[in-house]
Parts: C-alpha cells; structure tokens; sequence
C-alpha cells in the first residue's frame, strides 16, 4: 500500500495555514468597511444594500478562518474525516463566492442610478431627522461638497455651515460649494464594491488549489 506523501501532507498544511491567513484578513478587512466612521456615515444615508454585501464577507472571512483550521489539523493529523469537512466547506464557500462576485460585477453598473434613488427619498434634507443632517453635514464639510443632487436647495431654503465657502475657486462659487454629495456616495460604493468582487475572485483561484491538495491527500490516506 502507497504511503501519505510527506511532501503533499506539508504542503497541505502550510497552505492551509497561509488559507487561515488570508480568512483573519478577510475577516479585518470586512469589519473596517463596517464599522469604520466614514462608512458609517454613508451606509446609514445610502441604505443597507452595500451593508448586506459587507455582512456576508465578514460571515465568509469568519468560515474561511474556521475552514483553514480543520484543514491544517486533517493535514497533520491525517483525518479524513477533516479533511472531507474542508473539502464539502470550501467547495459551498467557492460556490457562494462567485455567485456574489457575479452579482457583485452585475450590480456595479447600477450603483449611480441606485444611489441616486435612495438619496431622493432624503430630500429637502431640512425635513430629516437631526442626526441624519448632522451626518451629511460631516460628509459636505469632509469632501467640499453641499447637497445631495441638485446642490443646496436640496437642504430646503436652509444654508449649513458645511455648504459655505468664501474663495471662488473650481469647487466654491465665493459663498457655497459647487459640487454634490452624490458623485463622493458613488465613489465610496465603486471603491468598495470593487475590493469585494476582488476578494470574491481572487480567493476563487487559491480555493481551487486548496481543493485539489485536500482530495489527493484524502485520496492518499485512504490508500494508505
């Protein structure tokens, strides 16, 4: 009977371990588009369509984490049973990711006219709740920017003090900002659209190689 290959055997581990890896970054990666206070400010304007796609990294980041442990301790300790759990795992998280990615790649050209939507429904921002003018009020100031869509009368013939500037330059008229808030929301949610689909395919392919290291040693021990 064929012995495990020590070199297979090893090598499934440190792939493993560089796979938990890559699971702990996703994880960090996912929780900082969710909880850092810029994105907060967007998400809690634009909606929870983004938040939702954030939500299931840090659920795939978290499994992935958990995946890579089974797979180093079914490498190691030659488990079949392990290393089976590995396989069936990454093959389902293989699956859900293209199927995000793909949804993700069809939904970006939608972003802008998505957006544009949701920031509608908040307009005249004057009429919102305080909080809700409070946030946007942080984003105009951050990004030199005032109103939603259609500039300051978007805030109902009220003028913040994050809307005002006093040199005519490209971006400020001599007393308020030219440019709206909505190209910064789009921006924000491209940029960050873009890192998930990338994740998404990206991990696609170092899956695939974790798939076929777990079945040939699989395939290995139970000839052993």
């Amino acid at each position: 009977m064929a012995g495990v290959s020590k070199c297979l055997k090893y090598s499934m581990f440190i792939f493993n371990f560089l796979f938990w890896v890559c699971g702990c970054v996703i994880l960090g990666i996912s929780i900082w588009l969710r909880v850092s206070s810029d994105a907060q400010k967007k998400y809690d304007i634009q909606g929870s369509s983004m938040l939702t796609a954030v939500d299931v990294m840090i659920a795939v980041g978290s499994i992935i984490m958990v995946l890579g442990f089974f797979g180093c301790c079914g490498a190691i300790k030659e488990s079949r049973c392990l290393l089976l759990l590995f396989f069936i795992g990454l093959l389902l998280i293989l699956l859900l990711q293209i199927t995000a990615g793909i949804l993700g790649a069809v939904y970006k050209p939608q972003i802008e006219k998505n957006i544009n939507e949701t920031l509608q429904t908040i307009i005249p921002i004057n009429q919102q709740s305080k909080d809700l003018q409070q946030a946007i009020e942080v984003i105009q100031e951050e990004n030199k920017c005032c109103g939603l869509l259609k500039g300051l009368s978007d805030w109902g013939g009220v003028t913040p003090e994050s809307c005002r500037c006093t040199k005519v330059t490209e971006t400020c008229n001599g007393s308020t900002y030219k440019q709206t808030c909505s190209s910064v929301f789009v921006d924000f949610f491209k940029k960050s659209l873009l890192i998930i689909i990338g994740i998404a395919f990206g991990l696609a392919v170092v899956e695939l190689i974790g798939l076929g290291f777990s079945m040939a040693l699989y395939c290995q021990i139970g000839s052993k």
